[in-house]
């Protein structure tokens, strides 16, 4: 089988092309540059992929495995489908989730399209915490062995016929085990930390990352009775649940539970004023048939508990109305919603701003 494997510069990735090899497939290691960055990026500190450095660990994986190794410089296309849209979508009062985005329309579902017409591929392997198996007669995504590492709730929103064309080698092992696979046959990157930031924002908060974009505009905080109770630097250094930032003094925890973008304003209340037993999805991508759902849970933001849905049903407008069994707290547009049954994801949306 001719298996092409995102390769990231990091451990979980190279162990992945390291198992595809092993297991007698062709293997070749692709490696998307995102960003045009200098070495002083790529230190440890910040943790970020997709750096010079990680290109050049890629390659030096690969020629240790003895599989060719391509580099494609996907930045134009990275900041179209993913810096663009984290930037509209903040400035709409949503907190993105570029991630899940990303996986869909870039370095996941759309690279798999991509490879199987220029490079004739049969699959494409990554090394997301997560599995591929039969279910109900279908390819589908499901959580890792290691839950503590699982990524399946960032694949929510893959299209569905590309399940059939991706491989997650690492998702039946633990972290731990991942590390000492490397070890133990000598790869460069066996010690190298994890990233662990949202990459193109290179250690910055996402309201820093934001002035670059747009300028700094002040408003107003008030209370949900429209009560002004002091002002704020720019609507995008905030998010729903939020409590640290707000500079407010009245006596009590305040929290931000809504961001009205159009007159921008942010608006505070008590914790419990966060608790909600519903949502609106803006459209659901179903990986099985919703008829065919049935014990399902949702997740409304990564590590969130997961909580029983009660009913999903189309709205009107095309979206999709979800009621749980309790009460969740920190409901926020632009996340992603994940469904599951037992281990298998579902599908999932974007929440939408109502």
């Amino acid at each position: 089988m001719r298996v092409a494997v995102g390769m990231s510069g990091g451990v979980d990735s190279s162990v992945s092309a390291l198992l595809m090899k092993l297991a007698g497939h062709e293997v070749i290691g692709v490696t998307l540059r995102f960003h045009t960055l200098p070495e002083s990026c790529s230190v440890d500190d910040l943790r970020v992929c997709c750096s010079p450095q990680d290109v050049k660990d890629a390659a030096k994986v690969s020629e240790k495995l003895g599989i060719p190794h391509i580099t494609l410089d996907w930045e134009r296309i990275f900041k179209s489908r993913v810096i663009d849209y984290f930037v509209k979508e903040y400035l709409e009062g949503k907190t993105p989730n570029p991630c899940a985005v990303c996986n869909r329309d870039v370095k996941t579902g759309f690279l798999a399209k991509y490879l199987r017409e220029v490079a004739q591929i049969d699959k494409l392997a990554t090394g997301h915490y997560a599995k591929i198996l039969e279910y109900r007669g279908r390819k589908m995504v499901a959580k890792a062995e290691d839950k503590n590492k699982d990524q399946s709730y960032f694949l929510a929103l893959m299209e569905r016929d590309v399940l059939e064309l991706l491989e997650f080698p690492i998702g039946s092992y633990t972290k731990d085990q991942v590390r000492k696979i490397a070890q133990e046959y000598n790869l460069p990157v066996a010690q190298k930390k994890d990233s662990q930031e949202v990459c193109f924002l290179i250690g910055k908060k996402p309201g820093e990352f934001l002035r670059d974009f747009v300028d700094t505009k002040e408003g107003i905080i008030t209370d949900t009775e429209g009560k002004v109770l002091g002002k704020h630097t720019g609507i995008y250094n905030f998010t729903i649940g939020q409590r640290r930032g707000l500079r407010l003094s009245i006596g009590k925890p305040l929290y931000v539970i809504d961001l009205d973008e159009q007159n921008n304003r942010i608006i505070v209340g008590e914790k419990d004023e966060l608790y909600r037993n519903s949502l609106k999805l803006l459209y659901l991508n179903a990986h099985l048939p919703i008829k065919e759902w049935g014990d399902v849970y949702a997740v409304v933001r990564y590590r969130s508990k997961p909580v029983r849905v009660r009913d999903i049903r189309e709205t009107q407008d095309g979206g999709y109305f979800v009621e749980f069994e309790e009460r969740v707290w920190g409901i926020t547009p632009g996340q992603v919603c994940a469904f599951y049954e037992g281990d298998v994801l579902l599908g999932g949306g974007v929440i939408a701003k109502e």
